[in-house]
């Protein structure tokens, strides 16, 4: 198999739109967030799935950043760059959640539900220490990022304009509506994800038709030596 941008970009292309439907995935039926929900297995397993997302959607926007890393300019790379680290500090924010909240969910239940409370907008009464400082720049490059990354590809008009406009909007009405109760505000996850889901099988039609559109070995001018035939 041969490696070529093409296919980076579709594997980039597959990476986004994984990203996305796991991202509702993990949303649908999701329990309240505390200290009993962190101790059972299904909540390890939607924690584990958030850091799987967050990793394909990293590489799903890499794709989408550098197959239009021209048109994008100064506000693409600001956009990536923000984008990016939002979705590396939700990597490291599932991981704690996933496999260092349940292990001291029993021994400590008040520092779990703070820790929870402060990840979905809640009343939060004692210190978390910098798990806080992480979940605030989590938020702040999460939707920022979205925001300017969203506006950067559809000024680029490469890839679907509809979906690059819902990644900004969406990230807009989560930072308006962000005082909602958890169980609402596990939906405003839907835009995003449903952006990346566009933006993804975007990205991979567009490597497809380019693959396409190239000329093969039997459609390639043959050259010949002056003063032959």
């Amino acid at each position: 198999m041969t490696i070529t941008p093409a296919t980076l970009f579709r594997s980039a292309g597959v990476a986004a739109v994984a990203a996305g439907v796991i991202f509702i995935g993990v949303q649908i039926g999701h329990p309240h967030s505390d200290a009993t929900a962190a101790t059972t297995t299904e909540w390890v397993v939607r924690n584990s799935a958030k850091v799987l997302m967050a990793a394909f959607a990293l590489v799903g926007i890499t794709g989408m950043y550098l197959r239009q890393v021209r048109q994008t300019g100064l506000l693409g790379v600001v956009g990536y760059l923000l984008f990016g680290a939002g979705y590396l500090t939700i990597i490291s924010t599932a991981f704690v959640s996933a496999y260092v909240l349940p292990s001291i969910a029993e021994s400590d239940p008040g520092y779990v539900n703070d820790v929870l409370a402060a990840a979905t907008n809640g009343s939060v009464t004692g210190d978390i220490g910098l798990l806080q400082v992480a979940l605030n720049v989590s938020g702040i490059a999460f939707l920022g990022g979205g925001l300017i990354f969203g506006i950067a590809l559809f000024r680029a008009r490469v890839l679907a304009r509809w979906a690059a406009a819902l990644l900004a909007l969406g990230s807009l009405l989560t930072v308006t509506l962000a005082v909602l109760p958890d169980a609402f505000y596990r939906f405003l996850a839907f835009p995003n994800a449903i952006a990346m889901i566009g933006l993804g099988c975007s990205l991979w039609l567009a490597a497809r038709s380019e693959t396409a559109t190239l000329p093969t070995t039997d459609d390639a001018p043959t050259l010949t030596t002056a003063g032959t035939g």
